[in-house]
């Protein structure tokens, strides 16, 4: 069955937001991260980026490149907002919808060109986004998620790009094998000492060569090259939580062992998180009294996958439920309003050194287990 599938991405989201607040921001280089020359790049204008500046490039370099751009703070609430403002635009049109970041967005509208044109559909659904939000977005029109998602770059910015039903190869077979989601710098090293620069070259190689070079994941490329992708669009509504939760050998009233329970789990949970690169937008404490009385509390929060962001609601949500002098029996955390991201860390505010702190605990982690390495208070008080 023929399938139609549109990828929508909007356009330098942090930058865009900041000219929503401030016009004067209009066609001026501006570049979004920390403060400190420490810090890092989190997103950057068009302007910003013909000057050679681009995300996670440290601040001191950014600053050395392109000395006349506008320098400001992130603010996630503010990202957050108006992340959820497009996403209910978008449900309020389409039945299939994907929240596949806090500003991608896959939409299934296979059946639909029955009753509506899928390309003039897709384009009025793209001028009521700007219009409702005044976010530039950009889309792609094709039969899958692979070849949309790849187009949607090649209509960049605040533009638009049908791949038609059988011209998927052909689209994708001069581009440099670097545009091919799912080949990182390792994998294109590798193809680029074999002598293959394009998707062209890419689709060329026999399935069987492919599978002993890189294993699975070659097969997997082999098929991607070709234009082949039958990944479905995953309605947003059926997302899954993840949480963790511990019931304690023995009932206790003892806050310091509370408190180390609470985080041990928050980590764990933060870590599942990255590991699957997604972002939470809620975060909910579960308690059961020694009566199994059972209460919990939630809270929406910008999108994030920070240790310290969750830490720190958690522990306020924690402090609001427990109001009764009785023993616990047990303590649940779990995040929830899940869309795909990678965020180890706070982009805005964390050092060069932070960042690779966290990207080296995430490593043992994820070689040794979530136990392997965590805060002092959930080893010593939570165990």
């Amino acid at each position: 069955m023929k399938r139609n599938v549109v990828h929508f991405d909007l356009d330098t989201f942090f930058v865009s937001v900041a000219r929503l607040g401030n016009s004067a921001l209009k066609d001026k280089p501006v570049i979004i991260g920390g403060h400190s020359d420490r810090g890092v790049v989190a997103s950057c204008s068009y302007e910003a980026r013909k000057f050679g500046v681009h995300s996670a490039m440290p601040m001191k370099l950014a600053r050395r490149l392109c000395p006349s751009a506008v320098y400001l703070q992130g603010d996630m609430d503010s990202y957050s907002y108006h992340s959820r403002v497009v996403t209910d635009i978008i449900r309020s049109e389409v039945p299939v919808v994907e929240k596949a970041s806090i500003d991608e967005f896959y939409l299934d509208l296979t059946g639909m060109d029955r009753f509506f044109g899928c390309s003039s559909y897709t384009a009025e659904l793209k001028k009521k986004i700007l219009r409702e939000s005044g976010l530039p977005i950009s889309y792609a029109l094709a039969s899958n998620k692979l070849v949309s998602k790849v187009a949607t770059e090649d209509a960049k910015p605040n533009g638009q790009m049908e791949i038609p039903f059988g011209f998927e190869k052909g689209y994708l077979a001069p581009l440099a094998v670097e545009r091919m989601p799912g080949i990182g710098l390792k994998t294109s090293s590798l193809l680029r000492r074999m002598g293959v620069e394009t998707i062209k070259l890419l689709s060329e190689i026999p399935e069987p060569m492919m599978r002993n070079l890189l294993g699975k994941s070659g097969i997997a490329l082999s098929k991607k090259a070709n234009g082949k992708d039958d990944s479905p669009v995953v309605p947003y509504t059926e997302q899954k939580s993840i949480g963790k939760e511990e019931t304690f050998e023995s009932d206790t009233i003892n806050m310091g062992f509370l408190g180390g329970e609470l985080v041990r789990l928050t980590e764990r949970v933060a870590f599942l998180l990255r590991k699957q690169q997604r972002l939470c937008g809620c975060i909910t404490v579960k308690l059961r009294y020694a009566n199994f009385d059972t209460v919990s509390r939630q809270a929406v929060l910008p999108y994030t996958a920070n240790d310290d962001v969750l830490l720190a609601k958690a522990k306020e949500l924690f402090a609001k439920l427990y109001d009764r002098r009785m023993l616990v029996r047990l303590i649940g955390v779990k995040v929830s309003h899940l869309v795909g991201g990678f965020q180890q860390i706070s982009l805005f505010e964390d050092t060069e050194e932070n960042v690779r702190l966290y990207q080296a605990m995430d490593t043992i982690r994820r070689k040794h287990g979530s136990h392997a390495v965590m805060r002092a208070v959930g080893k010593l008080e939570g165990r």
